[in-house]
């Protein structure tokens, strides 16, 4: 009889808290979703993104190096050559065939270093930055190496493994400093530049203008570089491709206004007058001219000293270099040689004299002269507790505007600023008519703006000074001599080119213009748009695009005013007392009369500035000439002279160098 068990009495269970359940339940749910998103990452990469990342590994492959374009020609007006590209053998090296880092690369380095003239650092601080610009394209380390250096590398080509030489085009500025401030230099393309809408989709390494006409026409002068394929494999090495090479398109050339025969004596001129100036015991630490056509703008001649040869920057150069550059010609005087400036049109300084035809249109225009009043009688004026005085405390007694304009009288025109003052910015208007304190609008990357002063400039001046003065010491400051009002005395000064006015030769030289061609045209002128382009050429001489410079603006003068104003500067270059007279003595006045004015200003701490403006008229080739000498003493001392050898070049006369010794203000 089998037993029967007795039942075990069933065991409490425990209930589970529900706390517990919802925690197993966020967890799992958790774990599923992140499966869920680990997954459809997965597909994602591996079948709809397959393809594209296949595409990417295999480009990852392949690099395109940039074959640099001929840059375009510079050409003068008659078409002659005046920049343009040379083919060179420089000395490149190959990073893939290269030494391994180490003992064998350094001992490289060394050997190249002493044959090149430059240290192992140097050769590996140009490798490095030529790298981190275009990965697996060769490096050049020097351009120009000589033919002895050349030779050498191919007869010891075991000695110097993964060192080239290879043709590359370098800038040629054809006539050295010859208007090195107009054409400008080029470089490789800066990050700055880069972020930059006209250097938009440039590569790195790409040789682009700096300055002047290089830069300001680049995109037309850089041309479209072409593309060599380079394989890379997986171990980083350069292999050999069947891709095409895509050539590259050369730029276009660009025709220039430039006279190379003026621009050339110009320039030989304008050393002419420092020279003259250091004759007379004068600093002569810097000087400019602009030789324009009056008409439409057109630059003839334009020069800047002291120079520099853009040439010495077609390759890198060091900061020591570029330093001894920006230090030629330092002179004993307070300013500086600057020769990357151009004075023509980036200088900023008073005029003197050669402003009184503007004060005098501007009075007889708004009715506040009448030519035939007798002023500016004795050797000074008084005005407060000033007195405003002739040069060389000379007496013209009292004179008419011709007279006055033509001995250059400042007593008079500082009674004509007296009165002028109680009427508003008469001066200043007519000033800012003729273009003066505002940019012309040349085509050239940067230009001074300038100063033409009146009450409203001197309070916001007067603000400034302020509010460097309370954070700075008012020496660091500058932006006024001392925080006070307008006075009747700034627009004396003003009247005869001092005090606060700030102009440079470019800008005179425009408003010269309009009173030239208004003069001719029954007193209707044009405030021309001075430039230098003239027009944009294919490489096979093609005209691809003429650029437009529409004037700035129109004057329309009473005819008698500006001829009597004319009459005056006329009578300065060709009657006895006239302040240049002596320069002119000689000169055809019936087939080329010369319309000229001196000017010496005084600038603080400084020898005087001399200043020559003139306009010849001619049929077919009427010119305007602006002359400045920085400490050249009076203007026709210095400035007047190399104005006249202008005109003899541009009227093919035979050169005579004359100069005066007319005192003016």
């Amino acid at each position: 009889m089998s037993s029967i068990e007795r039942a075990r009495t069933p065991e409490p269970r425990i209930p589970v808290s529900s706390q517990l359940g919802v925690r197993v339940a966020v967890i799992g749910g958790f774990a599923l979703i992140m499966f869920g998103i680990i997954f459809f990452r997965l597909w994602y990469l591996q079948v709809l993104s397959g393809e594209q990342y296949v595409q990417q590994a295999t480009a990852n492959t392949t690099r395109e190096v940039p074959i640099p374009a001929p840059r375009g020609q510079i050409l003068g007006r008659d078409g002659e050559l005046l920049v343009t590209s040379r083919v060179t053998n420089a000395v490149q090296i190959v990073p893939s065939e290269l030494p391994p880092a180490g003992p064998k690369r350094r001992a490289l380095y060394r050997r190249l270093g002493k044959l090149l003239g430059m240290t192992p650092a140097r050769i590996r601080e140009v490798e490095k930055k030529g790298l981190g610009e275009l990965p697996y394209a060769p490096v050049t380390i020097k351009t120009d190496a000589g033919r002895g250096v050349l030779t050498v590398l191919a007869e010891r080509q075991n000695e110097y493994p993964g060192v080239t030489q290879e043709p590359v085009s370098i800038r040629d500025y054809r006539y050295g400093e010859l208007a090195a401030q107009i054409f400008g230099y080029v470089g490789q393309v800066g990050e700055a530049q880069l972020k930059r809408p006209g250097f938009k989709g440039v590569k790195q390494g790409t040789i682009v203008g700096q300055a002047g006409l290089e830069y300001y026409y680049d995109r037309y002068l850089r041309g479209t570089p072409g593309e060599q394929p380079v394989q890379v494999n997986s171990e980083n090495h350069v292999v050999p491709t069947k891709r095409p090479i895509v050539p590259p398109q050369a730029g276009y050339s660009l025709r220039l206004t430039l006279d190379l025969g003026l621009q050339r004596e110009g320039e030989v001129a304008l050393r002419r007058g420092v020279e003259l100036a250091h004759g007379l015991g004068h600093p002569g630490s810097g000087a400019a001219f602009v030789a324009m056509d009056p008409r439409n703008g057109q630059i003839y001649a334009m020069g800047s000293y002291p120079s520099f040869d853009p040439n010495r920057l077609t390759k890198p150069v060091t900061k020591h270099e570029l330093e001894e550059i920006e230090q030629r010609g330092v002179s004993s005087g307070p300013d500086q040689p600057a020769p990357f400036t151009d004075r023509a049109v980036e200088g900023g300084y008073p005029t003197g004299s050669t402003f009184k035809p503007i004060t005098a249109m501007a009075s007889l225009e708004a009715g506040l002269l009448s030519p035939t009043e007798g002023l500016g009688a004795g050797q000074c004026i008084t005005a407060g507790l000033e007195q405003f005085c002739n040069a060389g405390q000379a007496d013209y007694g009292a004179v008419g505007l011709v007279d006055a304009l033509k001995v250059s009288s400042d007593t008079y025109f500082f009674e004509v600023g007296e009165r002028d003052n109680s009427h508003g910015p008469v001066i200043q208007k007519m000033a800012s008519r003729l273009g003066i304190g505002k940019p012309t609008g040349i085509d050239l990357p940067s230009e001074a703006q300038g100063v033409v002063p009146d009450a409203r400039w001197r309070v916001k001046e007067n603000h400034r000074q302020e509010n460097c003065e309370r954070h700075h010491p008012k020496s660091h400051c500058g932006f006024v001599a001392e925080i006070r009002p307008w006075s009747v005395g700034d627009n004396m000064h003003l009247a005869v080119g001092q005090g606060d006015l700030l102009t440079d030769p470019l800008q005179m030289a425009v408003a010269y213009s309009a009173l030239a061609n208004a003069y001719t045209n029954e007193g209707r002128g044009t405030v021309v748009t001075p430039h230098l382009g003239m027009a944009i050429e294919s490489p096979g001489g093609g005209i691809v695009q003429a650029p437009s410079f529409a004037p700035k603006g129109h004057v329309h003068f009473n005819y008698s005013n500006l001829a009597l104003v004319m009459e005056g500067i006329h009578d300065a270059t060709s009657q006895p007392g006239g302040t240049s007279t002596d320069v002119w003595q000689g000169w055809n006045q019936a087939l080329h009369p010369v319309y000229g004015k001196t000017g010496t200003a005084e600038r603080a701490g400084q020898v005087e500035q001399a200043w020559y403006m003139c306009y010849l008229p001619d049929p077919k080739r009427p010119i305007v000439l602006a002359v400045t000498v920085e400490q050249g003493g009076f203007g026709d001392e210095a400035a007047a002279p190399v104005a006249r050898l202008l005109a003899e070049k541009w009227f093919g006369e035979r050169l005579k160098l004359v100069n005066g010794s007319s005192a003016d203000k």
